[in-house]
């Protein structure tokens, strides 16, 4: 009898789980902000990185890590406005239209800087330097700019 009970509760606790996913009519919520392998889609336009995006509370959230997994930085972003987070290697290499990079990095651009995340509203550039670090830099897109300057 108890364990019967057991699986009316389980099979009582998963139809809900489930009737709410589907009248949401959205995938699981991402999970795992900071980590080398989130519970996240991999969105990067990249293919020698990975990008991470997480919403929560009307920001969104997103993650540059390396191919390695190891996390470079991340910006949270909401109504046009970016804010650099505290999390990943080159953290204070990070910039945004409001906020500056923390660190002044003497080392030289290897490369141009390259698309890792585009959403059509919100661009995130990576460089990579001569130390080996890699400098983030987050901004805004008007769609018309962004796309006939190709991102």
């Amino acid at each position: 009898m108890q364990m019967s009970s057991r699986r009316a509760v389980l099979a009582a606790v998963l139809a809900v789980c489930m009737s709410g996913a589907a009248v949401a009519g959205s995938p699981a919520p991402s999970t795992g902000l900071g980590q080398a392998w989130p519970n996240a889609i991999d969105v990067s336009v990249n293919p020698d990185y990975h990008a991470y995006v997480f919403v929560l509370g009307g920001m969104q959230y997103i993650q540059i890590n390396d191919l390695n997994g190891n996390v470079l930085g991340s910006v949270g972003t909401a109504g046009g406005q970016f804010i650099t987070l505290p999390m990943g290697r080159f953290a204070q290499y990070v910039s945004t239209p409001q906020q500056p990079a923390s660190a002044n990095n003497n080392a030289t651009p290897t490369a141009s800087p390259a698309p890792v995340y585009d959403d059509g509203t919100t661009v995130i550039t990576a460089t990579p330097m001569s130390d080996a670090s890699t400098q983030l830099k987050a901004a805004m897109c008007v769609p018309s700019i962004c796309d006939a300057h190709g991102s």
